[in-house]
């Protein structure tokens, strides 16, 4: 069964790790996605080793997987060339070079509009194709720090600054570029005009900071860290218990007085300083000190049991390999298999969304090794194979593993 955006041919002229994740999550939904690699050398994730399954990049695994691969010289004019039919016959093409790095090649988006008009076409950059930043380049890091969100994550107020730990900016500005190509692919299917998406790390960072921004521009006053409670309700946070860790949903009066009830403590229940949503935000450090020892009393399986049977909100703190194996996760597709030219079957994570008509698409093969698909992508385009083999042997293209 195809996925939903079967027929969809999108150029991915990408690396790392925003842009691949865009073309990720439009490759798991059933678009034909053709990865063009740099030649020599292919994506920089092919080096972020280790950890390998057997000489291939874990990373690069990972982020690519369900797209075609070639291999091209985009700074020679045979190069170009390729591209450019490539690009006559494509719906979008998606991008995470530095700014102006496309227009010096000839691919600007006045280019494209004489190439193909109903071209979309999708910027990720580190801060935007406008404004004083537009040149900068741009890591998950300086995002994180630059966003505000490093100054909200840490143990607590006066704490160093911490990034958290998976790539936040990197991943939600390829769901971002994602969701604006498809409204822009919406709007072609009205109009039959493409058009320039642009989004950002900065930008990305910047929209994860709802709630502190709302804070900020209702008091005029920073938030700080707060370890893992939540700035709006309490308690809302981890706390350790007898082996381990748990989290607790607390958040609203209802949950409130059945936590209370499963502590069996019932006298926190009439303390006024915890009598509502405010009162325990502005008293939350003695709320936290109320709670941990109870906590500690029992198990996290045993919490869990007691929470889940009276309906408060809980879970475990897991690490990535207890995810991994959770039912749950197994149960939504999160984990699926997909062969890869080499390597055979390998895991990788599963498409977060699902679709009722159209759930195909979602892991058809693994990640290409540099330039497999090269001489099947060159063939569609009207190349022959003396052509092919004649670019090869001049370095244009790599051919690898069919």
């Amino acid at each position: 069964m195809p996925g939903p955006l079967e027929g969809l041919r999108v150029i991915d002229l990408t690396h790392i790790m925003a842009g691949p994740a865009c073309c990720l999550m439009l490759a798991d939904m059933g678009a034909d996605v053709v990865k063009v690699e740099k030649f020599p050398g292919g994506d920089d994730t092919r080096r972020m080793v280790p950890p390998t399954i057997g000489d291939q990049s874990a990373a690069f695994m990972m982020m690519n997987r369900n797209k075609r691969g070639i291999a091209l010289d985009i700074k020679a004019p045979e190069g170009r060339e390729i591209l450019t039919r490539l690009l006559e016959k494509a719906d979008v093409l998606v991008e995470n070079f530095r700014p102006g790095t496309l227009e010096r090649l000839g691919f600007g988006r006045a280019d494209l509009d004489r190439i193909n008009p109903a071209l979309i076409s999708c910027s990720l950059t580190g801060f935007g194709l406008t404004g004083p930043y537009a040149q900068r380049g741009g890591f998950d890091l300086v995002a994180q720090a630059m966003s505000g969100i490093m100054s909200v994550t840490g143990e607590g107020p006066g704490s160093p600054p911490v990034k958290t730990g998976p790539p936040v900016t990197d991943i939600t500005a390829g769901i971002l570029a994602a969701m604006g190509i498809l409204a822009a692919y919406t709007h072609r299917l009205k109009t039959g005009k493409g058009q320039a998406v642009d989004t950002s790390l900065f930008e990305a960072g910047i929209a994860l900071t709802y709630w502190q921004s709302a804070m900020a521009l209702a008091t005029g006053s920073a938030p700080t860290a707060l370890g893992s409670a939540h700035p709006l309700t309490a308690p809302y946070q981890a706390f350790e218990a007898a082996d381990g860790w748990l989290v607790v949903g607390g958040a609203n009066q209802t949950n409130w007085l059945r936590l209370v009830e499963v502590l069996e403590a019932p006298e926190l229940a009439q303390d006024e300083r915890f009598a509502d949503s405010a009162a325990r935000l502005t008293h939350r450090v003695e709320l936290e000190a109320a709670l941990t020892p109870l906590f500690r009393r029992r198990t996290v399986a045993d919490w869990l049991e007691r929470l889940e049977r009276i309906g408060v909100p809980a879970g475990p703190v897991n690490d990535i390999n207890q995810m991994l194996a959770d039912p749950q996760t197994r149960a939504r597709d999160m984990v699926v298999t997909v062969e890869h030219a080499t390597q055979g079957p390998v895991q990788a994570l599963g498409l977060p969304v699902k679709f009722s008509d159209t759930p195909g698409g979602q892991s058809r093969r693994g990640a290409p090794v540099l330039g497999q698909h090269t001489r099947e992508v060159l063939r569609e385009l009207g190349y022959t194979d003396e052509h092919i083999d004649a670019l090869a042997e001049k370095r244009i293209v790599h051919l690898g593993k069919a």
